[in-house]
């Protein structure tokens, strides 16, 4: 029976095991390592964050994205976004280097067993383990607008959806929402010449501002520091703090990180969508169905002006891309067993309780990620969160192992990991 079995090989993932490996823990991983950012994300897309917010966390510090860069002469600097394609390069060089072998197996489901767990693989297999951290990443959390989710993928589709946004070239598109996926995205379907349109259900697009330069007065610093989620105190508060945010009482945890870091566009994008793609303020889709037997979609689209009554409109295109972001609750925690699932304790918008330690309210079950931006902030939303989460978890999944007896297993034969323990890692 494995310490720890770490489901999910993203950012958070991927530091997870490396601290663990570092901890001598016995562990496997699985997943496809940056799966999200390699088929998700269309070519052309830059990561929001700076490069150096943008770290996977090995103990050391050591396989870092400026030092991945600079092997590779490639920039890594401050006020220069980095490319998609560059960073999950970068995280398959962490992988190999800072983390323990990945089994690229999916999970299919994750129970409750004597002394901890049992994870199947999609093959079958059944892989015990005293602990599980589950490092899921977003897309288990798809949302779409309940409007939208009648109609068949190939006239509605989610902005994760797409690795390459090629099939659309001469057509019409139509992208709802305001935030970086929406505006990035209706940026590069304009640019290979698809006719695209942007519904925004605020009144106005917000932008964020460029950002100060890295060397400035101290006087700047002192008043706006910068930090892993922008410059300002409140954002230094989110970004370097995530421990305190958790002291917050519920009701203010819950409040900040569902409004904190709202719907808002690089400043980089910015010159590529106005004045090239047409955006509607105040537009929200109230229905849809599809038209021209199935090769179309009519939106029926209510529009909030000003202060005067709500007007609907209509209007048709070929495809609708909803780029709406996640949800994070426990009901979609599909690969739990339906008992576990339902025996998690849950705040007010769903999501799992976790404790100081990422461990929900089952002992040895702990979480990573997104679904926990409730209990840490918005920095979970990000890949800077990933170095706290790490660290912060592997040391709550040793005293979980220290609380819990190890019951003896046959260990997986051939391999041997750091510690010199068989185990599904590499050494």
């Amino acid at each position: 029976m494995y310490d720890l079995l770490v489901v999910g090989a993203g950012p958070y993932g991927l530091s997870i095991a490396s601290h663990a490996a570092a901890a001598g823990l016995r562990l496997r991983v699985f997943g496809r390592p940056m799966a999200s950012w390699r088929d998700h994300m269309p070519r052309g897309m830059f990561l929001k964050s700076e490069p150096w917010a943008s770290n996977l966390s090995d103990p050391k510090g050591r396989w870092r994205l400026d030092r991945y860069c600079a092997d590779r002469r490639a920039a890594a600097r401050h006020g220069e976004p980095i490319p998609v394609e560059t960073f999950a390069e970068y995280g398959l060089w962490f992988a190999r280097n800072a983390a323990p072998e990945v089994d690229e197996r999916t999970v299919t489901r994750v129970t409750p067993c004597p002394g901890g767990f049992e994870a199947v693989t999609e093959d079958g297999q059944v892989v015990p383990a005293r602990t599980v951290a589950l490092a899921v990443g977003v897309i288990p959390f798809v949302e779409i607008p309940p409007a939208l989710r009648g109609l068949p993928a190939s006239l509605v589709s989610h902005s994760s959806h797409h690795h390459d946004l090629s099939r659309f070239r001469g057509r019409d598109v139509t992208v709802v929402g305001g935030g970086q996926a929406a505006l990035e995205t209706a940026a590069l379907l304009a640019e290979q010449g698809t006719r695209v349109k942007v519904l925004v259900r605020a009144d106005r697009l917000v932008w964020n501002d460029v950002p100060p330069p890295w060397e400035r007065p101290w006087w700047q610093s002192a008043r706006a520091p910068h930090s892993g989620l922008g410059c300002g105190w409140r954002n230094w508060f989110y970004a370097e703090r995530p421990g305190l945010f958790h002291r917050l009482p519920e009701s203010t945890r819950t409040r900040l990180a569902a409004t904190a870091l709202g719907p808002a566009g690089a400043w980089w994008v910015r010159d590529r969508v106005e004045g090239t793609v047409e955006v509607l303020p105040g537009h929200e889709v109230a229905a849809a169905r599809s038209v021209r037997d199935g090769a179309g979609v009519r939106l029926e689209v209510v529009h909030r002006g000003g202060d005067g009554p709500e007007l609907l409109s209509a209007l048709e295109t070929d495809h609708v891309v909803a780029a709406t972001g996640f949800t994070a609750t426990c009901d979609r925690l599909t690969l739990l067993s339906p008992d576990l699932r339902a025996a998690l304790v849950t705040s007010s918008p769903g999501s799992p309780r976790v404790t100081s330690a990422f461990e929900s309210s089952h002992a040895g079950l702990f979480l990573a990620g997104l679904i926990t931006a409730p209990g840490f902030g918005p920095a979970m939303r990000f890949v800077h969160g990933a170095a706290y989460t790490a660290q912060t978890l592997v040391r709550g999944v040793r005293h979980r192992l220290r609380a819990v007896p190890p019951v003896p297993a046959v260990p997986a034969p051939g391999r041997r990991g750091h510690s010199g323990a068989p185990t599904g890692a590499r050494g």
